[in-house]
């Protein structure tokens, strides 16, 4: 991720008149608790399989699907940005996608278990564009059998 100093002025005059929502602290829905929840990932990292094709500025192109058997060799991030900071990935790829930090509370019960897939989506796109993708992950996520999803925008 760009740090803020690292931008130029006008860019950093755009970002830092972009709102900022506030949220009231209480979940928007009920749920299981933690150790009978079934997780996933969605990112907006840019991240796919290696032999999948990378994320590209075209209008349908919005996710990739990741198996949640994937090993760190096997993601690559085609993130669109160019002032985008991959450092960070590419030192850790927890950053981004904490599948080693999830696997370790599945496997000591604080949640009940990952999703068989995780979820990478374009954020070259405007919210609107992403309604209909976001209703096919979310059946994908229901047939998967996920409660709880874990958003990193990036």
């Amino acid at each position: 991720m760009v740090r803020l100093e690292k931008v130029s002025e006008e860019e950093r005059k755009m970002l830092l008149s972009l709102p900022c929502p506030s949220f009231e602290s209480n979940p928007w829905v009920g749920g299981p608790p933690l150790r009978e929840r079934r997780l996933a990932i969605i990112t907006t990292a840019g991240l796919h399989m290696r032999d999948d094709r990378p994320f590209q500025l075209d209008p349908n192109d919005f996710y990739r699907v990741i198996p949640g058997d994937v090993r760190p060799n096997d993601l690559v991030m085609s993130h669109i940005a160019a002032s985008f900071d991959r450092s960070g990935f590419q030192r850790d790829w927890n950053v981004v996608f904490p599948i080693d930090r999830l696997r370790e509370i599945a496997r000591d019960g604080i949640i009940g278990s990952l999703a068989d897939f995780h979820y990478s989506v374009s954020s070259a796109h405007r919210g609107e564009e992403l309604k209909a993708p976001a209703y096919e992950i979310a059946g994908l996520l229901k047939k998967d059998g996920v409660n709880a999803v874990l958003l990193l925008p990036v």
